[in-house]
């Protein structure tokens, strides 16, 4: 009641100060502000402040997911790769680098999966391919440099990331292909779509398979990174010193040199019979003609 009569008094002194005079400007919103203060009622300190209103949802960018995850690239474990190397290294002694090789292989976890050795002349060679896991490739590809003197080194890497993904999805779907053949074939009634079932789940079988091995091959190349590594060592030529010769072995060579004149010689004339046939025609007849120009000059001088 106290708070009423004190706002009634107030404004009636404002309306009688209004009509009795003219007022300043500003005085007229002062006055009512001061009346709003008066009526509106006192908050209490201790009570918490209105929540505030959530913040409005930024609009999605271009390119982005909506569900607020940023798209990466595939991590580097992810990927499928395959490493090659080959390495050729000559080596002072071909029997202790074996040593050493059965060593590194033991030490990086790693095992041939072939090996072969070949002796030429003048040359000492071994090759072997060797299996390692991807972890320990570079590790061991650069402990082969101590094994001698480098002659070549290639390096190659396959990435089949896409290509593993898209058999492993190959494979997937002919599994499920033949589990509805499956369940086909269990609902089949008739002898032909019996039949016709087995032929399509044994075609579908055989691609599984086949696809199983193609999986399972580029895991084998993709678990274990393959080094062809060849060594090899220079052997020096031995040559044989000259035999020394008896005087009866010189003397049966020389009697063997001259039979083989002989028989070439006899081999010679009978090649050339007919230059002999030819020579002695031609001379019979030029001997037959001498003693006819004899004969005619001899009786021309006795009938002189």
């Amino acid at each position: 009641m106290k708070i009423a009569a004190c706002n009634v008094f107030a404004i009636s002194i404002l309306l009688f100060s209004a009509c009795s005079k003219q007022q300043e400007p500003g005085t007229e919103d002062k006055a009512l502000h001061a009346i709003e203060l008066m009526e509106a009622p006192q908050l209490d300190a201790s009570a918490p402040p209105p929540p505030e209103a959530p913040p409005a949802p930024e609009a999605p960018q271009p390119g982005l997911p909506t569900d607020g995850s940023v798209p990466t690239a595939a991590p580097a474990s992810a990927r499928k790769i395959i490493y090659h190397a080959e390495v050729r290294v000559k080596v002072d002694d071909l029997v202790k680098t074996n040593a050493r090789m059965d060593s590194l292989t033991h030490a990086y976890g790693a095992y041939i999966s072939d090996a072969s050795e070949e002796r030429q002349e003048g040359q000492w060679e071994h090759q072997m391919k060797i299996r390692v896991l991807p972890g320990q490739f570079q590790k061991l590809l650069n402990s082969l440099n101590g094994l001698g003197i480098l002659q070549s080194k290639t390096l190659s890497t396959d990435d089949v990331t896409s290509e593993h993904a898209d058999v492993s999805a190959r494979l997937r779907t002919k599994r499920a292909v033949e589990q509805r053949y499956v369940a086909l074939l269990a609902q089949a009634k008739k002898i032909a779509d019996i039949l016709a079932i087995e032929e399509k789940i044994g075609q579908v079988r055989e691609e599984i398979e086949s696809t199983e091995s193609r999986l399972k091959t580029l895991n084998d190349q993709i678990g274990y990174s393959t080094i062809t590594l060849t060594y090899f060592q220079t052997l020096p030529l031995n040559r044989p010193d000259a035999p020394i010769l008896s005087f009866a072995s010189r003397f049966t060579q020389a009697f063997y040199n001259g039979w083989e004149l002989l028989t070439g010689l006899v081999l010679a004339l009978v090649t050339a019979w007919p230059l002999l046939l030819l020579g002695a025609v031609s001379l019979f007849a030029m001997r037959s003609w001498r003693q006819r120009q004899r004969r005619r000059a001899q009786l021309a001088a006795d009938e002189g």
